[in-house]
């Protein structure tokens, strides 16, 4: 007679059973019976609401979801004779886009007779990496590809910290408002 070890609702050992009893047990309950280790011998068998387990499972994981970050790659492109000011604006949105923990890939796009001075495209891209030194690192050194010249730049913190430092900030911001306001 084919057997069950049973493990009741609340993650208690009832024993070693016979599949009948352990059904007529879970009809008693108004649970569930379900296999949890189908190769153990005797298999386990766990009286248990199985559409609560579900939901539960479901909510877990969308919850997961949630807190997970996604890196994201933002893409800044310029040209080798960019006036000082567009230039300080470009370093702008790469410090922003570093401190909100996302990669940056920057594009020189050369035209005419600039692709035959590669040079000031990659003393322009060395001099953006060492402005923003601080925050990003170089994860791909300046590679001349077609008229375009690419160097990617990652930042020093993971996604998740930049998301926690940005939302710590936000909430002394709201307690600093909250309290003029009073």
């Amino acid at each position: 007679m084919p057997e069950v070890r049973l493990v009741g609702p609340n993650g208690e050992q009832v024993g070693i059973v016979p599949i009948a009893k352990a059904l007529e047990l879970a009809r008693e309950s108004d649970l569930d019976l379900v296999e949890v280790a189908p190769t153990a011998r005797p298999p386990v068998a766990k009286l248990m609401d199985y559409g609560k387990f579900k939901y539960e499972s479901a909510m877990k994981a969308r919850e997961a979801r949630k807190n997970q970050a996604h890196t994201i790659i933002k893409e800044i492109k310029l040209r080798p004779k960019i006036d000082p000011h567009d230039y300080e604006t470009k370093k702008g949105h790469v410090v922003r886009f570093l401190k909100a923990g996302d990669k940056v890939k920057v594009t020189i796009m050369f035209r005419g007779r600039e692709q035959s001075r590669p040079e000031l495209g990659f003393r322009l891209l060395q001099r953006l990496a060492d402005d923003v030194d601080d925050l990003g690192f170089v994860e791909s050194r300046p590679k001349q590809d077609g008229r375009n010249m690419i160097m990617v730049l990652g930042p020093h913190k993971k996604k998740a910290e930049a998301k926690a430092e940005a939302k710590a900030e936000r909430d002394a911001a709201d307690a600093e408002r909250d309290a003029a306001d009073a």
